[in-house]
Formats: C-alpha cells, structure tokens, sequence
C-alpha cells in the first residue's frame, strides 16, 4: 500500500473480498483452459495455467491478474476524468470538486515544482523534533503533529462502538512499526530485511543533510525502538479477534495506563468529542509506550521521529526521497521492478485524498442504471439461497439458527455508489503546491473522521470508493458493498450466461455475506454488536468445521518451505467456502426457471461446470516471491491460486460436475471435506 500523511485507521471490523488478483471478457474463453492438466487434479492450472505464462507480470507491479486488470481498466477511466478537471481547472467553478481535483492532479504531475522544493515542506517538522527534550515534549508534539492529519506511534480515530453500534467512539491502537508484522524485527527468516531496513533510515536520513556516520547512529537507534515497540505489538492473526481491538475505558483509567501521556489532552488538541471514556485497544502496548516516553532518551526518540516525519512524506517529495521509499518498500519488500508512471502516481494521491469525490465523477460516466437493477437481482437470490443453507444446517441448533436468521434478514446491500455524496466544501487546495495540497487535503480528512466521534454512527456512508474493484462486508453495520468497478467482468456481464454471473459476482456476494458468519463476523449479532448469539454446543461444532478449514490451508506451500497460515485467512476462506456453495444452490434456483439455458452446453461446457471454470478464473494470477511472502505474513486473503481450488474441493457438486473420482486432488477426503454453511 502506498503511504500517505495520513495512514489509514484499522479498527472497523470489515472484510474485503480480495488482496490480489484476467483481462474482462463477457464469455469465457475456452482457448484460455490447459487441456494437458487434468482438472481434477489441479484446477487452477486447467483454467489458468495458460493464461498466466502468457500473462507476466509488468515490470511496474507486484502481482498480475484478474482484479489487477480491472483495475488498470478503472485507473484508465479515471485517468480520463483527473486530466479533464486538470486541463480545465482553472475555468471550474471554483470551489468545485472538479476543481479540486484537478489542482491536486496538476500539481502532482508537476514534478519540477516537486523537485525544486526537495525536502523544504518538511523543515519545519524536523526543527521541531531536534527541540525536543522531554517526555513532556515528545507527547505535546505526538498530539501537535496528529492534530494536523500526521499520525505518529499509534493508531487513532473513530467507529462504532463495539457494544454499541449506533455510536461513535474513539480508538487507539498499536502502530508506529515500519516493518510490515512484529515477527520482522526478530525472526531469523527476516534478517536481509532487517539489515535492508536499516539501510533504508540512514539513507531517508542522509537525504535531510545528515552524516552517513550520525546517520547510521540514528538508523540503528530507530530500528532499536521499532523492535521494543513490535516486541509488545500483537501479531496479525491476534489482530483479527474482536476482543483485542476494543478496550472501553474511562479518561482517568488510561491515565493509569499513561500516566505521562495525558489523553484528555490529546483529545482536546484533536477537538475529538469524548467525555464518557474511549477505546485502548491494546493497553499492554500503550503501557510499554508511556515507559519509553521516560527510560528513552530523547535522542533516541529524535532519532525514531525524524525517520518517521521523512517516512510519511518521502513519496510527495523530490525524486529522491521518492526513488528510496520505492526502493525498500515496494522493491525490497515486494518485489517490484520499476516505478509506476508519473499519471498512475499523482492519481492515486488523488484517490487517497479525494476518492470519494473522484469517485462521483466516475459512476456519472461509468455505471448503468441496468447494471445495478441486475446486480440488486443477484443479491435478492443470494440471499434467498444462503437463507436455505442456515434453516438445512444439520449440526446448528434451532435457538442458534434463529440469531443467525435473524442477522440474515438485517443484511444491509449497498450497490455501485453512495445513495449521498460527501460534502468538499472546507478543502481548500492550490493550483501550485503539491505537498501543501496533500497536507490540507489529509488535515481536511482527518478532521472529518474526528468530528464523527461522539455522534450517531451514519448507516449510509461507505467504506470504499466506486471506482475500486473490490467488496467488503462490514459487521458492526452488517452490510455488504460491491463498488461499481467490480460490476464487470469476469465477475459481472448483463448478457453473460448464469453460471458465468453466479460463479463470478455470485460467488463473491455470498462471500461478503459469509463474513457476517465467519470466525470473527459471528461474534457480532444482527444489530452490529459484539456479543455472543451462539449457545455453547453449536460454537464448539462451529470451532471443530473451522479447524478443519485451518488446516486445509495450512497445509498449501505458496513459497519453498512456506506456507499459508491457515488462521489468519480463515475469515477470507470461510467467506469463499460457504459464498461458493450460496452462490452454486442460487444458480440451481434460477436454472430451474430456465430449463433451456440449464439442458444446453455452450462451448463444450455444463452449466455446472461453466460455474466453476468461472471462479477459478477470477483468481487467475501471478505475483513475485517477495510480495509473496510479504503477504503470507500481513494479508488475510489467501493466495489467489489456492482461493481457485480451496473451496470448489470440498463440494460435491465440483466433483460431480467434471466427473472426479474420490482419491483426485479436488476430491477431499471424507474426514477432512469441510462444511460449516
């Protein structure tokens, strides 16, 4: 992910469809499918095999599949849009989105202007760090500098009360690591990267005017204090669970945990509205963090604060602060080969800063009244169909099932766009300043954010852009979200054929919904709230499915001597195991009204059979080894290639649908075939 001055907040329960991903086409192309490869025995090669050794990854990214080209194909319709405004913002109504965006946009492909600056936007941050001396100082500067859309060493913003879903609270979190998990600043596997790292600091630093000697002093000190930071930091998988991302407490009893760090402070710097008490999500850290602030020396933090101000601002800099943050974090931590084009940079600080606005001008010329009619259609059968999997559940009791009907019928769809759009009218951007432009535009957001704490949670707002080619489920708002970009296939084509629709989209609506019963999503109750709806026999069956499920994933080796952790995907392979079988029992439901289309073969091929050739074209895709594992680590989305086969091998109807014989690498055996919905 890109950084931005303002790192994106971690604490909203929600759950996207996908970390990666074939070029859009309304049919499925039969040429596409690998002949010499049994499908029984590896399904993702029969689809894709073919199409990804033709297929390399472009040198300027880390993966390359089916989502990924879809988004190239949003970013190109976007691109249309940004220069337009660019080219005509200065006749824009002013004050206009279109006006903004096109000052944002013009301003981020000026890099002369970029260049000629070099690090001077960042300065007067830097002074301020060299002046400071005390535990007192170091946190008015952390609460100063957060008060200005920059965060630093932990996590803040607002959601939804966990217990209260309605209301808006504070939270803070761990954070302040610039290392991708915890496990990075010890583990032996990592060390490269921790050496590489290293070099990374003293290098940014070099850049300020630093020494290369102070600047290596200074390098080591930092990755000193990111270790004792990571050394009480939760790991991924930990990070999943709903009781280690919420701790309610008063102002007074974080106080305790902080005695040097004030929050009432904090908030009335941030103008954050709480009074009734917040969120310390992780005490222990938070604990550890008031410790440092009065056993390190102030050097030291000088040291760990200066890299990070650098950090966060390298990408809006001069080429090279740009070239160093590009050089560790996307060469040497994933792998990629060259810098994006200039147009795909400044248009993604356009998406970060106004994507939303972006966003409204996109659906105004990319998205169909019909496409969300046929869309909402899909959503109706899918949940008609995952709706009869819950009352047939055989090891689910009565009391249990009717919680999870109950949370079923409360299922919130949101298609294509927002039902309102947000207002722009406070941003206030130039024609001439990039940095600037990107600072006002993260201050403007931030405050955004922080003005919803303490109010009534707003049901309508979305979490993700139109333009994005994704979908998420959202559990303490128990919705489901499909943006307009994702509208398109392979997922989605209004003259496609049901199984090509219900393999691709349908798959991935009864995925979304599948969250809200997924190992974390089914610890909130139909209300949005984290409180237990199960009884004490059926969680026990449902622990015993969803082990059988961990180690089915655990057992597939995405790198030499590594392999998937099968619980920190769990959320995202339960979503696709029980999303595939809705998706599979709705096409059966809408064949039976179309015996024509459900009795004839196109291309050679079953209905049945079309159904899954579709989704494992979906996961077509590659990706390099060190985005690889950097994923393996952080990303709870299982590689692509085993998303194709994980779920289609433990259903009946694949085998029964290409004819495999038990013993066949997608026939599970009986023992390990899992089934939860």
């Amino acid at each position: 992910m890109k950084k931005s001055l303002l790192k994106p907040l971690a604490f909203a329960v929600t759950l996207s469809l996908c970390g990666v991903a074939a070029a859009a086409t309304d049919t499925f192309n039969i040429q596409d499918l690998n002949s010499k490869i049994d499908p029984c025995s590896d399904f993702n090669g029969f689809v894709n095999a073919k199409w990804v050794a033709a297929n390399p990854i472009p040198a300027d990214r880390t993966r390359w599949g089916s989502f990924d080209a879809l988004r190239e194909d949003s970013l190109k319709a976007q691109r249309i849009i940004v220069e337009a405004a660019a080219k005509s913002a200065a006749d824009a109504k002013a004050g206009s989105i279109e006006q903004k965006i096109g000052y944002l946009y013009a301003t981020g492909m000026n890099e002369a202007a970029i260049d000629k600056a070099g690090f001077d936007p960042i300065k007067p941050q830097l002074a301020r760090i060299a002046a400071l001396k005390t535990p007192a100082d170091i946190a008015t500067y952390i609460s100063d500098t957060y008060a200005q859309g920059t965060p630093v060493l932990f996590r803040f913003g607002g959601n939804a009360d966990f217990k209260d879903s309605d209301k808006q609270i504070a939270y803070a979190g761990q954070g302040g690591l610039g290392l991708p998990t915890p496990d990075y600043y010890t583990k032996p596997d990592y060390e490269k990267i921790r050496v590489a790292y290293v070099a990374h600091i003293a290098k940014l630093l070099q850049l300020t005017g630093v020494s290369a000697a102070d600047a290596k002093t200074q390098a080591d000190a930092a990755m000193k204090f990111e270790t004792r930071l990571a050394a009480v930091s939760l790991p991924p998988t930990e990070m999943r669970k709903p009781e280690n991302r919420y701790h309610f407490i008063s102002i007074a009893d974080a106080d305790k945990v902080t005695p040097h760090f004030d929050w009432a402070t904090f908030f009335k710097t941030q103008h954050a509205d709480v009074t009734d008490g917040f969120s310390l999500s992780q005490p222990a850290f938070f604990g550890e963090v008031d410790k440092m602030l009065t056993d390190v020396p102030a050097a030291q933090w000088q040291a760990y604060l200066r890299f990070h101000a650098i950090n966060n601002a390298a990408a809006y800099l001069s080429k090279p602060f740009q070239q160093e943050d590009f050089a560790f974090n996307k060469s040497t931590l994933n792998g990629q080969k060259e810098m994006e084009v200039r147009w795909k940079i400044s248009l993604a600080t356009v998406n970060e800063s106004m994507g939303m606005a972006l966003g409204e001008l996109y659906v105004a010329k990319n998205f169909s009244p019909d496409s969300k009619q046929r869309a909402e259609q899909l959503v109706n059968n899918l949940r008609a169909a995952y709706k009869s999997r819950i009352e047939n559940l055989e090891w689910m009791s009565a009391a249990t099932k009717q919680k999870a009907l109950e949370k079923w019928a409360t299922f919130v769809p949101k298609i294509g766009y927002p039902d309102k759009w947000r207002d722009w009218s406070g941003l206030q951007l130039t024609p001439d300043n990039y940095f600037a432009n990107v600072h006002a535009a993260d201050k403007f957001n931030y405050d955004y954010m922080v003005g919803k704490i303490g109010k009534p949670v707003d049901r309508t707002e979305w979490g993700m852009t139109p333009q994005t080619v994704n979908a998420y489920y959202n559990s303490q708002k128990n919705e489901i979200v499909f943006p307009a970009a994702i509208l398109q296939p392979p997922f989605f084509s209004a003259t496609a054929d049901d199984a090509l629709n219900y393999g691709g989209i349908g798959a991935v609506i009864g995925h979304e919904m599948g969250h809200g019963y997924d190992d974390q999503g089914s610890k909130f109750d139909a209300k949005g709230n984290n409180v237990n709806w199960w009884t004490d026999a059926d969680r026990k069956a449902f622990e015993e499915r969803t082990a059988k499920l961990a180690a089915q994933f655990n057992g597939y080796e995405a790198l030499p001597g590594k392999f998937v952790n099968g619980q920190l995907t769990m959320g995202e392979n339960i979503g696709d195991l029980g999303g595939l079988n809705a998706a599979y029992d709705a096409l059966q439901m809408a064949l039976k009204n179309n015996p024509k289309e459900a009795n004839e073969k196109i291309d050679g091929y079953t209905q049945d059979q079309r159904f899954f050739l579709n989704w494992a074209r979906v996961w077509r895709g590659n990706i390099r080894p060190e985005a690889q594992l950097t994923s393996l680590n952080t990303d709870p989305h299982a590689p692509a290639q085993f998303r194709a086969i994980g779920a289609p091998s433990n259903m009946a109807a694949f085998a029964q649908a290409f004819q495999c014989k038990a013993g066949s690498n997608m026939v599970r055996a009986s023992d390990k075939q899992v089934k939860i919905w």
